[in-house]
């Protein structure tokens, strides 16, 4: 029975030796296929990854390449922007020289155009005339008026109605214009109407004065509301041409060249009187806008020889 029994565990355990072998001798071969398996996963990983690492290198040159041109584009427009720049000043300068040119150039025609113009005698009634010749009339006027001698030759060569439209009765007569052949008579004879205040004719006061040019006349304009204050006032005037005020203070005459030089001092004075702001000329608004030369470092009062605002616009550009 023992041996019997011995013989039956005997395969079983032989059995379990051989079991133990064929597992024991699969296990190795397991480990084997999968580190194969896992050497070849690295190595496409890595040829992946390097595969990856040359594309990005690409790239990258691509976009440093297209960076190099950026930049190199970018610094032809800075270059283009800063002579543009220079150029547009140096344009805006000549056109404040020339505007300057021209202001004096207007200033000096219009000096000219207002003394070879004629004088209008004002407050004549329309048909005073009485058909006979304007300068035949307009002589006896001054003359009656002024008590001058009746041989008196005022050299008047010619004398017209103001070319507008016949007003109506009620409405202010048209001015008549005069030409005066002498210049010195043409200044005698308003000086002494000046003086006088005026004349009389048919119980209608008669006032002369020069025929200004209309940029005169715009600039005396100007002064109708200090006029206004001043005659409130009594304070005694005058306006010499083309376009300034003389006002007579207690013990101080001013002379004014603006408008708004005679109303700022008015108004210090005390007098109700509004500051009159002109309007900016073209020329005033370009040397506002246009960018000036500032005090050099060295020699005070000296300007610098090369624009300090170029070297600004250098300061800009990119590095």
């Amino acid at each position: 029975m023992e041996t019997r029994a011995r013989q039956k565990k005997t395969p079983g355990r032989q059995d379990k030796i051989e079991v133990d072998k064929e597992m024991g001798e699969t296990e190795p071969t397991a480990s084997r296929h999968a580190n194969a398996e896992g050497e070849i996963g690295l190595e496409k990983i890595l040829e992946e990854l390097r595969e990856f690492r040359k594309e990005n290198n690409e790239k990258l040159a691509d976009i440093k390449e297209d960076l190099n041109n950026t930049n190199k584009r970018i610094e032809e427009a800075e270059n283009r922007i800063t002579e543009a720049e220079e150029q547009i000043q140096q344009t805006g300068e000549a056109l404040v020289e020339l505007l300057k040119l021209q202001t004096q150039l207007e200033s000096k025609l219009t000096d000219q155009e207002g003394r070879s113009r004629r004088d209008n005698i004002y407050g004549v009634p329309e048909g005073s005339e009485n058909g006979s010749s304007t300068i035949t009339f307009i002589e006896k006027l001054l003359k009656d008026g002024l008590d001058l001698d009746p041989s008196t030759e005022l050299q008047i060569q010619r004398a017209h109605r103001a070319l507008a439209p016949k007003p109506t009765d009620s409405a202010r007569p048209r001015s008549i214009v005069v030409k005066f052949l002498s210049f010195k008579t043409k200044e005698d004879i308003l000086g002494q109407v000046w003086r006088k205040g005026g004349l009389k004719w048919n119980n209608s006061r008669i006032t002369c004065d020069h025929d200004y040019p209309p940029e005169v006349l715009k600039k005396r304009k100007e002064y109708a509301q200090v006029n206004t204050a001043l005659k409130e006032k009594k304070i005694r005037f005058q306006t010499p041409y083309p376009a300034k005020l003389r006002v007579f203070y207690e013990g101080e005459t001013m002379l004014y060249n603006s408008a708004e030089e005679a109303t700022k001092d008015m108004k210090a004075r005390g007098l109700q009187v509004d500051v009159i702001r002109p309007q900016q000329t073209l020329l005033e608004r370009l040397q506002h806008r246009t960018w000036t030369t500032k005090r050099g470092r060295g020699t005070p009062g000296e300007t610098t020889s090369a624009p300090e605002y170029v070297e600004r616009l250098k300061s800009f550009r990119r590095k």
